[in-house]
Formats: C-alpha cells, sequence, structure tokens
C-alpha cells in the first residue's frame, strides 16, 4: 500500500481510509485512487490486512454438508445478509466428518472473523472442541442446537413442522407412519420424531415409526434401499408414510417407481407420502412433495443480525438467545 500511495500521489493514511470505507474520501480523492487502482492493477491482501486489526470483516459460515441442498440454501441465504451487512463471508463444509469440522474450526482462528455462523454436525461433534471454539470466537449456531453452545441459536421449530403434517395427514385420510433412519446423522431428526409421537397421542392414534438402516449423509439411496426393504418386508402400515426428511422422501419416491407404486391422492394411488424441509428439488420430484418447509430467509436475516449484535457487544451477550421459526405446509402432488 505504501508502494502504491508513492506511485499514485496520494498520501498512504488517504489510502487505507479509502479501503475500509470508499465513501469515507472525498469525491474527486475517490476517483483519484480508483484511476490509479486500475492503470498499477493494485490489490490490497486482505488476509495480511487483517493479521494487523484486532476487528476485521471476515464472517465464517460451517455448515455439515455443503452438497446437501437444504445445507446449500441456507448457507446461499446466510452468504447474501451477510454481504448485505458489509462483511466478507467464507463457507466451510465438515462434509459429515466431526474431524474436519474442528480442522475447519482451527483454520477459522487464522482468519480472525469477526464471527461465525456454524451448523454443527450435533451428535458426531467433538463438542469440547466447539465449546472451546465458541469461547473463543463470537459464534451463532443455527439449523441445529447444542444446548449452551455459542452465544445464541436460530433455527426451526421442528414441532411446527410435525404438527402441521400430522394433522393435514390425519385430517384427509388415513393416519402416517413415521420414515426414518435408525441412526440419523442429523439432530433435529430426534426432535421431529418426538414430535411425531406427541402429535399422534393428541389424536387419540398409535404412532408407527418405522427405521430404516444406513450411515452417512447419502439420505436419497438410503431412503430407497430401506423403502424397497419395507415393501418386501411389508412392513409400511397403512398407505400414508411422513418422511423424516425430504431427501429420504425423495428415495422413497424413487422406490415406488421401481415397483410400479402409484403416489398422490387420486384414484389407483396407492400411497400418499409427506416430508419436511421443503428441499430446493421438492417440486420437482415426481409426484411433487408435500412437505413442511424451512423459512430459509427469516433464518439467515435474524442469524446475521444476532451475530452482528454479539460483535457490537464485544463478543458476548449477557444471556443466551435461542430463536425458532415455525413451518409453513406446502400442499403438492404427492399428498
Amino acid at each position: 500500500m505504501e508502494e502504491f500511495a508513492a506511485r499514485s500521489g496520494i498520501s498512504r493514511p488517504t489510502v487505507s481510509k479509502y479501503f475500509n470505507d470508499p465513501e469515507s474520501v472525498r469525491p474527486s480523492t475517490r476517483e483519484r485512487i480508483e484511476k490509479a487502482l486500475e492503470r498499477y492493477e493494485f490489490r490490497p491482501n486482505l488476509f495480511a490486512m487483517n493479521q494487523n486489526r484486532k476487528l476485521t470483516k471476515n464472517v465464517g459460515i460451517v455448515v455439515p454438508f455443503l452438497s446437501d441442498p437444504v445445507f446449500a440454501e441456507h448457507a446461499r441465504a446466510i452468504e447474501q445478509r451477510s454481504i448485505q451487512a458489509g462483511y466478507r463471508p467464507f463457507i466451510f463444509s465438515a462434509y459429515g466428518r466431526p474431524e474436519v469440522e474442528v480442522e475447519i474450526l482451527d483454520s477459522l482462528r487464522s482468519l480472525k472473523p469477526a464471527g461465525v455462523l456454524l451448523a454443527p454436525l450435533g451428535r458426531a461433534s467433538d463438542k469440547a472442541e466447539i465449546e472451546k471454539f465458541c469461547r473463543d470466537v463470537p459464534t451463532v449456531l443455527f439449523d441445529s442446537n447444542i444446548d449452551g453452545m455459542g452465544e445464541a441459536f436460530v433455527g426451526s421449530d421442528n414441532f411446527s413442522f410435525v404438527n402441521q403434517t400430522v394433522d393435514y395427514l390425519v385430517r384427509t385420510g388415513e393416519p402416517p407412519c413415521f420414515f426414518e433412519m435408525r441412526r440419523p446423522a442429523n439432530p433435529n431428526a430426534n426432535k421431529r420424531r418426538a414430535a411425531y409421537i406427541a402429535a399422534m397421542q393428541r389424536h387419540g392414534l398409535e404412532p408407527q415409526v418405522i427405521q430404516i438402516e444406513g450411515d452417512g449423509w447419502g439420505f436419497e439411496e438410503i431412503g430407497r434401499q430401506g423403502a424397497l426393504r419395507a415393501f418386501e418386508d411389508r412392513a409400511l402400515p397403512g398407505n400414508t408414510v411422513l418422511c423424516s426428511n425430504d431427501r429420504l422422501a425423495i428415495g422413497l419416491l424413487s422406490a415406488c417407481y421401481d415397483r410400479g407404486l402409484r403416489v398422490g391422492r387420486g384414484e389407483g394411488c396407492a400411497l400418499r407420502v409427506a416430508s419436511h424441509d421443503d428441499h430446493p428439488f421438492a417440486r420437482f420430484t415426481c409426484p411433487s412433495l408435500t412437505t413442511a418447509a424451512h423459512d430459509y430467509e427469516a433464518v439467515a436475516e435474524r442469524s446475521v443480525q444476532t451475530l452482528l449484535e454479539v460483535i457490537d457487544a464485544g463478543g458476548s451477550l449477557a444471556d443466551r438467545k435461542e430463536t425458532l421459526f415455525p413451518a409453513h405446509l406446502v400442499l403438492r402432488a404427492s399428498a
């Protein structure tokens, strides 16, 4: 920057002021700087600059599995809100591996972020490492909660998801069984199972939980293979299936196609299928998938807003906040 200032004939403090906030210098000075930037092709090294700052404009966004379109949608919305707030977001994915999650947190420390928005793996997370990181770096958790960690949690109300789907399915046909993985990768699945059982009991009905085998994040294939086995073993009671998440439901729809089973409410339909999340592809399945939807934009808005509050408060809040947004039911052809 000193070399650029000397070449352009503009003082070093003025150049620095411009890079911190272009609107803070006079328009004529800004025009001179921008012409010089174009002429000399100067670009500041943000990482080097950050080593010299107590507070950077970097924000980390960490998700469990970025290739999962649900988490990609969360990350997209949070990234856009962070940019609008004047921060530089860096997105990381743990790809379902706790050791990678820990490596990401270590890497984030070197970026000296102003704060981090973290969707932890949950059950598989190294909770001691996450707790240690949250002590060092202002952190807001989103999507999946770990009690007591971070300055705040922002997510979707899983009971709201399941209450809406169960109430609708009971009102319009046979009560649903609940289709889930025996060892779910995402901790929200456990809350959804508990919500399903409570909702069925509230209706005076017997809960029917169908648990399928499978580990990892390949939910579509796990759902497909689990459904094929359930069809073979005649393990599905009735003709209505409520899936824990949309990716499992997509696998189940594939299995229905393989078995020649028509899904929907019309004449000749063998099954009704509904689910949770409003996966970005849910409206393009065949048939399109009835589901309870995240309010992605509201979660992103509140997550970033809360992190900014934490940063403005010096890195910590007086009390840990928890904010849950209700789902909304999206009726499509599958149910």
